[in-house]
């Protein structure tokens, strides 16, 4: 009888430190709900603010209080907006775009497959450290040697201005996400490939490519969104307002129609809703590929 009290206080003394561990464990989760629950107020708030202004007149923005849905929508704000030229913007960022985009993506695939397939060689390993340099050097260290070369190039204001400077700073880090994608492919896949007669082309875009789509995919979305969103290079690198791309051209818009908040929070929405779509349509790629090209 003894000898089984003891155990049973044992046990209690035992689990006493897991059920305070569970206590505190629960505590800080709450904290951590609370925390998360402030900040996404403090996140939507604004978007809310934009977007609901975006529907108002100019008169009733500055006649009502500005966090109450407008009594009366209008699309008034974006049919301006859109007179304003937004047609001619937002085709010069899409062709911007997808010509940095698909070259960028595509050059440091087959990039990618050299350096983890090419084996580990001196010239291979110098170039793929010449790609992680890449990342190390800002986009503003280069503004003046980018411009002084498209100077040299007689292509200043013009698309392939923007083009190209884009390519070559997405780079770098697509090769970074998809080398390490690719070196997690069994390389018994590759040598049976290998036995089946296939040409190292065969292998890149009937084996490498299907498996390494979460990747490729993950590159691609996150080069859009940062081309997309550029402004430094437009500004630099064009001068003709046929020629502005969607940052630029909202920029001009501030400057425009300051006093009519309104119709700027309408160009806002309307340069923001290609992005969101973009996420929205590729949100479980993106995160899949960065958590496989990042977890290695």
């Amino acid at each position: 009888m003894g000898t089984t009290l003891t155990t049973r206080s044992a046990r209690t003394r035992a689990q006493q430190p897991r059920n305070e561990r569970r206590t505190v464990a629960r505590h800080w989760n709450w904290l951590g709900g609370l925390t998360g629950w402030l900040w996404l107020v403090i996140v939507v708030v604004p978007i809310y603010w934009i977007v609901i202004t975006s529907f108002k007149t100019q008169s009733n923005y500055y006649a009502t209080n500005p966090l109450a849905p407008p009594a009366e929508p209008t699309l008034a704000s974006y049919r301006m907006v859109i007179e304003a030229d937004f047609v001619q913007y937002f085709v010069n960022s899409l062709v911007v775009t997808i010509g940095a985009v698909v070259p960028a993506v595509t050059v440091s695939f087959m990039a990618a497959f050299a350096i983890v397939r090419g084996g580990s060689g001196r010239y291979l390993r110098s170039v793929n450290s010449l790609f992680l340099m890449g990342l190390a050097i800002p986009l503003q260290a280069t503004v003046i040697p980018i411009y002084l070369i498209i100077i040299r190039l007689h292509l200043y204001d013009t698309l392939l201005a923007m083009i190209l400077p884009s390519i070559a700073f997405a780079i770098p880090l697509s090769v970074l996400v998809l080398s390490n994608f690719i070196r997690d492919v069994p390389k018994e896949l590759f040598e049976s490939m290998r036995l089946d007669g296939a040409t190292e082309w065969g292998t890149l875009w009937r084996l490498a490519f299907p498996l390494s789509r979460p990747a490729v995919v993950t590159v691609t979305i996150y080069n859009a969104l940062t081309i997309w969103n550029n402004f430094l290079l437009p500004l630099i690198l064009t001068q003709s307002p046929d020629k502005r791309t969607l940052p630029l051209a909202l920029w001009s818009f501030q400057g425009q129609y300051s006093i009519n908040v309104p119709a700027v929070l309408a160009s806002v929405v309307l340069t923001t809703l290609p992005i969101l779509t973009l996420y929205v349509v590729g949100r479980r790629q993106l995160l899949s590929g960065l958590m496989a090209g990042f977890g290695k």
